[in-house]
């Protein structure tokens, strides 16, 4: 693949601190770079080339984004499928969009990786305390949709699971 070709455009899926960091070196190696991120004011705004706005979860909006550059999961495959090469994969996009998925591939591939316990729902939690399968304190990691530490929390007590959404998660000991 040529990676300095004026023809060439780098898409990346989220403008937030990594998008802008990563923005850093293709800089460096005049890759030109396109960015779809739903919020105006992301940090890779003004790194990036070209910017787009745009919900990273609407399927039409990835897949249009896809067609203007060289990069919604299932808009990435049907991309995929058209012969446009996506980096990294769709299924390994699939696997890192979920840190329960992500955290089981690390175990099934004897990679290392810090402790953690997997729940469909944050309410299992509650059982898991009454029966002494874990205990205070904790994080609580929203499996899908948390960045930035968005979907994040500390958890040193019942009360803090209160207003956690009931999702699938995953909890690390502290």
């Amino acid at each position: 693949m040529e990676y300095f070709s004026s023809n060439f455009k780098l898409g990346i899926l989220g403008g937030g601190q990594l998008g802008k960091m990563l923005l850093y070196t293709t800089r460096k190696f005049d890759i030109h770079s396109c960015v779809l991120d739903p919020n105006p004011e992301a940090p890779s705004r003004l790194a990036c080339n070209e910017f787009y706005q745009g919900d990273l979860m609407d399927y039409d909006t990835v897949y249009t984004f896809g067609k203007r550059v060289n990069v919604n999961i299932e808009a990435l495959k049907t991309l995929e499928k058209e012969g446009v090469k996506v980096f990294p994969s769709s299924k390994t996009l699939e696997t890192i969009q979920n840190k329960a998925t992500q955290k089981l591939f690390y175990l099934d591939h004897n990679l290392p990786t810090a402790p953690f316990k997997r729940y469909a729902y944050t309410e299992e939690i509650r059982t898991a305390l009454e029966h002494n399968s874990i205990e205070f304190p904790f994080v609580w990691k929203r499996a899908r949709f948390g960045y930035d530490g968005t979907g994040v929390k500390i958890v040193r007590s019942v009360a803090d699971l209160e207003h956690l959404p009931n999702v699938e998660c995953i909890t690390d000991p502290i």
